[in-house]
């Protein structure tokens, strides 16, 4: 196996320990200039990403059987990844100050979280987009409870471990279908086979479950459920990783499994796409009129986006996959800049300064 084919991932939980070490010797004040060793380690790697990591002739190249693939999709989202989380990261070194303990413990936990995401980025299997989802899922268990003295942070994070363990339990159930239907765990394996198991009611269950655990993790209608509650509640970087990262990681699963899996499948759909599309459209946009809580009001800016970016995918024609990438890019700015603004006023206590800032969102 080429490990140069992992090395993103490689970098990063490097990385990732590496703080973890440094934290048992240093003492407390200088703990968070940790963020900046993140941050810079993030920017080196991403460097090294954008000049050293490009394909010969664009040609995919695969590891661990087939299970992991690095083509020019999941390079466009390791670097999308790696460039949030160095915003973020930076963002919560601004945030520092408003964990009572475990700076370096959080700044690990969003390495680890991102590590999930680039395994996301190149995955070519079912075994693989399950075991990325949990990496994922379960590091942000940890990241929305992580203050723990508030109970609003505590309450978000139990709702988040009770969405994602339900959203978890029909992705996983997908997959056991589609697995006992096809006999095929690998992408491009079941994507041979659907001549055959195509119009299997079993397999088509088993798909439509694995979408329902991918719904959950984008955050699109019926199950965006979890979204306001989590935003509100949750650490603001925290917040923001998941706006931008974790909902990233939910589209490239989903741009995998819709077309390199079963595309003969999903050219049956769009128009249940279309439909989800646009009730997630309306239904963001709508609960956001209301909302006084800067937070909140970005959960539900975070759900019409999903509605937004599933219209690329409704279009099932390469120029729409391109423009969800096009959006996607724009969207990693525009809602990183408006939590940093947050986190930048945020100089006095949370529930205080958006209390000032919705005042003057107040109609006149």
């Amino acid at each position: 196996m080429n490990t140069l084919l992992l090395s993103h991932e490689i970098l990063v939980l490097v990385l990732a320990l590496g703080i973890l070490v440094a934290d048992l010797w240093l003492p407390a004040p200088a703990k968070r200039k940790l963020g900046y060793v993140a941050a810079i380690g993030l920017a080196l790697i991403l460097c090294f990403s954008l000049f050293k990591m490009n394909l010969a002739a664009d040609v995919p190249q695969y590891a661990f059987n087939k299970m992991y693939v690095l083509d020019s999709l999941a390079l466009f989202f390791k670097r999308f990844f790696l460039l949030g989380t160095i915003v973020v990261v930076l963002m919560s070194i601004e945030f520092a100050d408003r964990l009572d303990a475990g700076v370096a413990e959080f700044y690990a936990l969003l390495l680890f979280a991102l590590s999930g995401m680039l395994f996301a980025a190149s995955t070519n299997d079912f075994a693989l987009l399950f075991v990325s989802l949990e990496l994922i899922t379960i590091t942000f268990y940890v990241l929305t409870s992580f203050q723990r003295s508030q109970l609003r942070s505590l309450e978000a994070g139990v709702k988040y471990l009770i969405i994602g363990a339900l959203s978890t339990s029909f992705t996983v159930f997908g997959i056991a279908l589609v697995y006992a239907s096809s006999g095929k765990l690998n992408f491009a394996e079941i994507a041979a086979a659907t001549a055959a198991v195509g119009g299997n009611q079993t397999f088509l269950c088993g798909l439509l479950l694995v979408m329902v655990g991918l719904g959950f993790k984008i955050a699109a209608f019926p199950f965006q459920i979890w979204a306001p509650d989590v935003y509100q509640g949750a650490p603001l970087p925290t917040s923001a990783f998941l706006a931008v990262g974790s909902k990233a990681a939910g589209f490239v699963l989903l741009l995998r499994v819709l077309f390199t899996a079963v595309p003969a499948v999903t050219a049956h759909w769009w128009r249940l796409i279309i439909i989800i599309s646009g009730i997630t459209i309306l239904y963001g946009n709508l609960c956001a009129l209301p909302q006084r809580n800067l937070k909140r009001l970005l959960g539900y800016s975070s759900v019409a986006h999903a509605g937004y970016l599933l219209l690329g995918i409704a279009a099932l024609t390469p120029a729409g996959r391109s423009a969800v990438l096009y959006y996607l890019a724009g969207y990693l700015f525009t809602v990183l800049a408006a939590f940093t603004v947050i986190c930048l006023v945020m100089r006095q206590i949370e529930n205080e300064a958006l209390s000032k800032l919705s005042e003057s969102m107040q109609p006149v």
